[in-house]
């Protein structure tokens, strides 16, 4: 055999193995990131049905209900939607209601997302900047369809000068 021969044998030995080592990193990778999703998202059903993602927004004040043992069910909401959570194990020292919050799990079959892992916020200024993210884009479709319902019933002449929609 020739040296030519033998270096092209080598060189396709070689992109074959990088081909495949290539492929294990990309598929190990694949399986292992955790994606995150506002309320909002996994309502508009946007949020992987059987993969582990990140859910985060805001505790809802006056949904922190605990079970039996160490089972907990509180609702996350960016304030424009909702998701119920459930949660088995020891929630961290700063989490409560009202505060910023993210869950790591998977959606139930009864639309429940079933948490794994709960991170709570760590100083009062601080919030996670996804879910400062989600917050602020709630709040901002919020306002533009406010903005649309006082357009529309001025136009029709429901309102007067000075009333408010309500």
């Amino acid at each position: 055999m020739k040296a030519r021969h033998k270096r092209m044998g080598f060189l396709a030995v070689g992109v074959a193995a990088l081909g495949v080592a290539t492929w294990l990193v990309v598929n190990a990778l694949g399986s292992n990131l955790s994606y995150f999703f506002s309320p909002t998202e996994v309502a508009e059903a946007k949020a992987p049905k059987d993969h582990l993602f990140r859910l985060g927004g805001l505790v809802k004040e006056g949904s922190l209900e605990r079970g039996q043992e160490l089972t907990v069910r509180f609702v996350v909401t960016d304030n424009a939607n909702e998701v119920n959570v459930a949660y088995t194990g020891i929630l961290p020292d700063l989490f409560d209601e009202g505060q910023g919050v993210i869950a790591q799990g998977r959606m139930g079959p009864d639309g429940v997302f079933v948490a794994e892992e709960v991170l709570a916020k760590h100083d009062e200024n601080y919030m996670p900047p996804e879910v400062q993210d989600a917050l602020a884009k709630s709040h901002a479709e919020g306002v533009a369809g406010m903005a649309e319902k006082e357009l529309a019933a001025t136009e029709q002449g429901g309102l007067g000068a000075g009333e408010q929609l309500q």
